[in-house]
């Protein structure tokens, strides 16, 4: 990490079951990348797919490959907030490659245009 106080000092690790949303969210480099807004997994199956960030560029789509680590304050992700992927309806649009992918995606646009 470089000299980003905030993030260097994140706690112990912890579960993706215990994540809060508004956890602060920041990349390899330590620079923030946002906030959790929410966590994208299959409790019945306890499988973590990945975390929707708000970001200063709107929100944002962290497949759990690209989550590096998840800790008491704050978690790492491996890309800045301009590179991970922007949830939308049509998903495939925006991964051809990736159907695991295509479909987190869409899971995160059902969760964004959902009322809470």
């Amino acid at each position: 990490m470089t000299d980003n106080s905030d993030a260097e000092d994140l706690g112990a690790p912890v579960s993706y079951l215990v994540l809060k949303d508004g956890t602060p969210v920041y990349d390899r480099s330590g620079s923030t990348v946002g906030t959790v807004a929410h966590v994208l997994s299959d409790e019945r199956e306890d499988v973590f797919h990945g975390l929707i960030l708000k970001t200063d560029v709107g929100h944002r789509y962290a497949s759990g490959t690209q989550v590096d680590g998840i800790f008491e304050h704050g978690v790492i992700v491996a890309k800045p907030a301009a590179e991970l992927v922007e949830p939308s309806a049509d998903a495939a649009a925006n991964v051809v490659d990736d159907d695991t992918l295509s479909n987190d995606l869409k899971r995160a646009w059902d969760w964004l245009v959902t009322p809470k």
